[in-house]
């Protein structure tokens, strides 16, 4: 392992309110870690961020020394993007806050913060911002890459939402984004990753989300094909207000589900309306109405509570593989291909996700933000998990075999945020007629590409 050398680190260091932490530090062992036990990185050196000062700091030091700079938020980004091998890493999470004006709707958020921070200040007051599905999902990555989960359809994707952000640059400024400041930055954050500086906060729009009448609804996986067509049917027609995601899986040995269940191959939706209780059975008992479930656990929930109710199943370490694309048509064909390979999970913790992304999703053009597959109707990912590394090929041929047989069906691109290390020409088809734009801001904010340790836009186009 090539090491940065200690002239640089002790000038580094003698600037930072934060800790600078080094390969034989005692901390280096669990602050090189992410989320996926995958990814074995050995950085030259972390900078454990206190404040934008200490992210400056690292920024003018990669610059000066020609160090490859990695930016790590929450850490859950499945390739890895969040660390480096002998460069430096940018270590956001000590920078977890948020402040939220009730009166405004809007809640100011602090680059490290993960959405379990944001739920539990935002709902005092009633209010939320659309995320994803899990609460220790850094609130940086989640956003930059658009952000989808529970309250899109109703309220769009977490980038819709966004008012404002504070971003260091690599060239050492520090400026605020918006529709009024550098809009042609803001415009890029949009979607476009992590490519054009580092955010130190985000300023969010706020919606009224307090309880919500949701949870999941199972069927055994036989019915796979008859339950995912009646879901893509049904939910073609639902009201903005019900969200649900299919899922194929196992099921877990977790208090909500019966024993009896327990380790049982099945498929299902896990349902999210916001509207009143009455509103919510009117459209979800037409799910039992299709065929009654082998288990539900729906009800009125608080909308947090919802939010962190798959942490568990999750833990940080697993080793994790994915693959996603965006879907116009979820057709038979494509239906069947689900059918036989989520048949063949080869982990218990292997699953499918199909979340929708219609309704306020669509009402944005493709060109309004950077976020450009605006017409797709579902964005699937398809997740190989488990605790042993010795079954991470397992995994990982399971999802490519799996996606490979979807592929054929896809709209040709993916959210950025399920994307593993898939090489130009997959990141350029994501942004479709939009990638240029963002090159032309590439060249503009990051002219040397200090920011590529990310699902990287070249600065040349290229």
């Amino acid at each position: 392992m090539l090491m940065i050398k200690e002239r640089i680190l002790e000038n580094l260091e003698s600037g930072l309110r934060g800790d600078l932490i080094r390969p034989a530090d005692d901390a280096y062992r669990q602050a090189r870690r992410v989320y996926n036990g995958m990814i074995d990185k050995r950085p030259g050196a972390i900078v454990s961020c206190r404040d934008a000062g200490d992210v400056m700091a690292a920024i003018g030091a990669a610059r000066a020394h020609g160090l490859q700079l990695a930016v790590r938020g929450g850490g859950h980004n499945g390739p890895g993007l969040g660390t480096c091998d002998e460069g430096l890493v940018v270590d956001l999470s000590p920078m977890r806050g948020v402040r939220v004006d009730p009166d405004a709707r809007s809640a100011r958020v602090a680059g490290g913060s993960v959405w379990g921070d944001v739920d539990h200040a935002t709902h005092a007051f009633g209010l939320a911002v659309p995320s994803g599905i899990i609460s220790t999902t850094g609130v940086g990555g989640l956003t930059l890459g658009g952000g989808h989960g529970y309250l899109s359809r109703k309220y769009g994707l977490t980038i819709d939402n966004l008012l404002s952000a504070d971003v260091a640059l690599a060239d050492g400024r520090f400026v605020t984004a918006s529709e009024d400041e550098n809009s042609d930055l803001f415009w890029a954050l949009r979607g476009g990753g992590g490519n054009f500086g580092v955010v130190t906060s985000f300023l969010f729009r706020l919606h009224p989300v307090e309880t919500v009448y949701g949870g999941p609804m199972i069927w055994p996986i036989e019915q796979t094909a008859e339950a995912m067509a009646w879901y893509r049917d049904f939910m073609a027609d639902a009201p903005e207000d019900l969200y649900g995601f299919f899922a194929i899986m196992t099921v877990p040995p977790a208090p909500t589900f019966p024993k009896e269940l327990h380790g049982r191959q099945a498929c299902g939706v896990v349902w999210c309306h916001l509207g009143t209780s009455a509103e919510a059975e009117q459209q979800i008992d037409k799910a039992r109405r299709f065929s009654p479930p082998l288990f539900e656990h729906v009800g009125p929930v608080p909308y947090p509570a919802l939010q962190s109710a798959f942490d568990a199943l999750y833990p940080k370490g697993l080793q994790w593989y994915w693959k996603g694309d965006f879907i116009k048509d979820l057709n038979n064909a494509a239906i069947q291909a689900h059918v036989e390979h989520g048949a063949e999970m080869p982990t218990p913790l292997s699953t499918m996700h199909l979340y929708p992304i219609d309704g306020a999703v669509h009402r944005k053009r493709p060109d309004e933000t950077a976020f450009h597959c605006r017409d797709a109707r579902w964005s699937m990912v398809i997740v190989g998990v488990d605790p042993d590394p010795a079954n991470a090929g397992a995994i990982r041929d399971w999802a490519r075999s799996y996606w490979e047989s979807l592929h054929p069906y896809s709209a040709g691109s993916s959210y950025v945020n399920f994307m593993m290390e898939e090489g130009a020409d997959r990141i350029r088809a994501t942004y479709g007629g939009n990638y240029e734009r963002l090159a032309a801001a590439k060249r503009k904010y990051d002219p040397s590409n200090l920011f590529c340790v990310n699902q990287n836009i070249a600065p040349d186009g290229v």
